[in-house]
C-alpha cells in the first residue's frame, strides 16, 4: 500500500487526500481508481468515494467535459429513463457506501444531478454495472492507452 500511495502521489502531483487503497488498476498494473475515506486526515468531509488517478483517463475525461460532456450526460440522464434510473441507483449506492456523508456520487446533493464525469467514470470502474458511468467510459477511445503512461 505504501508503494501504491507513492504511485498515486506521482500520478496526482500531490499527496492523495483520504487515501484508503487502490480498487482498480490499469492493464499495466498501475493504480487507476482509488477508494477514499469519508473524511480526510484533518477530519474534513471527503465526498468522493472513488477517485480517478490514471493520467490517461483523467485527461480523456477532461476533454469530454470540456466538450460539454457534463451538460450532455445530464440531459441524457433526464431524457432516457434507463439512464435516469442508473443515476438514481448510483447515487443510492453511494449513500449506502457512505452513510456518514450526505450526497450521491461525487457528493452530488441535487436529485438527478450530475457534476463531474470523472467521479462517475471512477464509480463505474469500481462498481461495474453502473450504466451511466459505463456510457461515459464508452466514449473514451481507447479506454486504455496502447502502452503504459508511467504514472
Amino acid at each position: 500500500m505504501d508503494d501504491d500511495r507513492a504511485l498515486v502521489e506521482r500520478q496526482l502531483g500531490r499527496p492523495p487526500r483520504a487515501f484508503r487503497r487502490v480498487v482498480v488498476r490499469c492493464p499495466f498494473g498501475r493504480p487507476a481508481v482509488t477508494e477514499q475515506a469519508p473524511r480526510d486526515e484533518s477530519g474534513e468531509p471527503f465526498p468522493t468515494t472513488y477517485w480517478l488517478t490514471c493520467r490517461h483517463l483523467v485527461a480523456a475525461i477532461a476533454r469530454l467535459e470540456a466538450d460539454g460532456g457534463v451538460e450532455r450526460f445530464g440531459r441524457l440522464a433526464r431524457q432516457d429513463p434507463a439512464l435516469a434510473e442508473s443515476l438514481a441507483r448510483g447515487h443510492e449506492e453511494q449513500r449506502r457506501l457512505r452513510p456518514e456523508l450526505p450526497g450521491g456520487i461525487g457528493g452530488q446533493t441535487r436529485t438527478g444531478g450530475l457534476k463531474c464525469l470523472h467521479a462517475h467514470a471512477a464509480f463505474a470502474l469500481a462498481r461495474p454495472g453502473y450504466e451511466l458511468g459505463e456510457r461515459i467510459l464508452a466514449e473514451l477511445d481507447p479506454l486504455w492507452p496502447a502502452r503504459c503512461c508511467r504514472d
